[in-house]
């Protein structure tokens, strides 16, 4: 079995490197967070023998890496991961002068200042209770059930818990449901995030691919009866990162198929409302089977700040989830709960201004593409947190290093798959205002000629090795 490193690199994407691509490729996966600090890589024989490579190429890398800080290497110890001491060129995620697109999300709404001052008396009001909410506030279960219920799942309070995010949510089901070393189905692409609580959980990932155009509803529905995996994990709308959604015919069959596998089907409805001009609604894919768990937030319709999340499940899971949350957690902020309560009494409002938002930002990303002239289309994006590029040659990580050190954070493709592939990809948020979109695209034009003019080669001969 490959190690976790060649598996993040892709042997195919290392086939040829120098000492010094190679060192670049483990550099881009220490910067963007896909091997951490102190996690240990294989040994040079080992990877120059799983590389086919020679080990003087590997020795050499992981001596070009050791130089930069990127790496320390013990006599005994092996070679760890590790961050420069000093100052790097790059820029940090906190540097005021850097644009981080790593974070597809917006400023807070306008009203959220105002929720925040009607909240303060029905904060008050709980001033005389213990202060932990374990299963949340009856009130915001109430509005979350609610808002289940209009978009066409009807949905009690008794089947909500409040969380502390949707993030937070994931972990709390799988710390409940999970089983550690079975099989979990993920989209390819998909949330990072997610990647990473499976695999704290214990879980051996099953991709399935998704695109622009939607997701291989055949591939998903065989891997689900074919292989049974434990859980599956979706984004069914505005899917992240490529914006796709998913249609209510295909909802039902994935469900039936998950529910005859004896599947946990976790839906993630953390960008469900982040519509633009999509021109339908679907339903709830809790619609189509009951025992659907579902996620959401009020992360990207009202303020990133504001960690309120749910779940919405069975009552006999709701339970369960209730024995196991107090082994991490007590309960969501009351405050934060209020305002919540508060902000979903004025959805229409939200979601007005979030698709003006996005429809802003969306088209700022259109101007900036026709900016660079590389003939990169944008796709169709008719909601989500962002567009899904094809660049056209798999240079996504290449353009990620060049991108940062013209001061702009941007995850490549691979970032958001299962195994260093999706290298012609890219995805650029469509979040940000219309003027911090445009100084991104001017710093992202300078990256990609910063990346062709030393490599029209890559462009000419490396599409071949693209995986699609």
């Amino acid at each position: 079995m490959a190690s976790r490193l060649v598996q993040q690199l892709g042997a195919h994407n290392t086939a040829g490197a120098t000492a010094t691509a190679l060192a670049g490729q483990i550099r881009a996966l220490v910067l963007d967070g896909r091997l951490t600090v102190g996690e240990r890589l294989p040994s040079e024989r080992a990877l120059a023998l799983e590389l086919r490579r020679s080990r003087s190429t590997v020795t050499r890398a992981y001596g070009l890496l050791e130089q930069d800080g990127y790496v320390s290497r013990l006599h005994g110890g092996g070679t760890r991961v590790a961050l420069p001491h000093t100052t790097v060129s790059a820029p940090a995620a906190d540097d005021d002068s850097a644009i981080d697109l790593s974070i597809a999300s917006m400023d807070s709404t306008p009203g959220l200042y105002d929720a925040t001052v009607r909240s303060l008396p029905r904060l008050a009001a709980l001033r005389g209770t213990s202060g932990y909410s374990l299963r949340g506030l009856p009130e915001l279960r109430e509005a979350v059930a609610r808002r289940f219920t209009e978009r066409g799942v009807e949905t009690d309070a008794d089947e909500i818990i409040i969380t502390s995010g949707a993030l937070n949510a994931f972990h709390l089901v799988l710390a409940t449901v999970g089983r550690r070393g079975e099989r979990a189905l993920v989209e390819q692409p998909t949330f990072p995030h997610a990647l990473e609580a499976l695999h704290r959980h214990g879980y051996r990932m099953l991709p399935t691919p998704v695109d622009v155009d939607g997701w291989d509803e055949r591939h998903l529905t065989d891997t689900l009866l074919r292989e049974r995996p434990h859980v599956a994990y979706l984004i069914p709308d505005f899917h992240n990162p490529t914006g796709a959604t998913l249609s209510d015919a295909a909802r039902s069959r994935i469900a039936t198929s998950a529910r005859h596998a004896g599947t946990h089907l976790i839906v993630d409805e953390t960008t469900a409302e982040l519509d633009i001009d999509r021109g339908w609604s679907p339903q709830p894919m809790a619609a189509f089977s009951p025992a659907v768990i579902t996620v959401g937030s009020m992360s990207k319709i009202a303020w990133g700040g504001l960690r309120i999340g749910w779940i919405r499940a069975e009552r006999s899971l709701i339970a369960r989830l209730l024995a196991t949350r107090p082994s991490f957690e007590l309960g969501t902020a009351l405050l934060e709960q209020c305002i919540a309560a508060e902000l979903l009494q004025e959805m229409p409002a939200l979601t007005s201004h979030v698709a003006e938002r996005l429809r802003a930002g969306r088209a700022a990303v259109a101007t900036g593409l026709a900016s660079i002239g590389t003939g990169i289309p944008l796709p169709l994006t008719s909601g989500g947190l962002s567009t899904w590029l094809d660049l056209g040659a798999p240079v996504s990580t290449a353009l990620s290093l060049a991108a940062r050190d013209r001061g702009l954070i941007l995850p490549p493709g691979p970032r958001f798959s299962t195994g260093g592939v999706l290298e012609r990809r890219l995805r650029l948020p469509i979040t940000l205002t219309p003027e911090r979109t445009a100084e991104a695209m001017d710093r992202l034009r300078l990256a990609w000629d910063d990346v062709m003019s030393g490599a029209s080669s890559i462009r000419e001969e490396m599409p071949r090795s693209a995986v699609i």
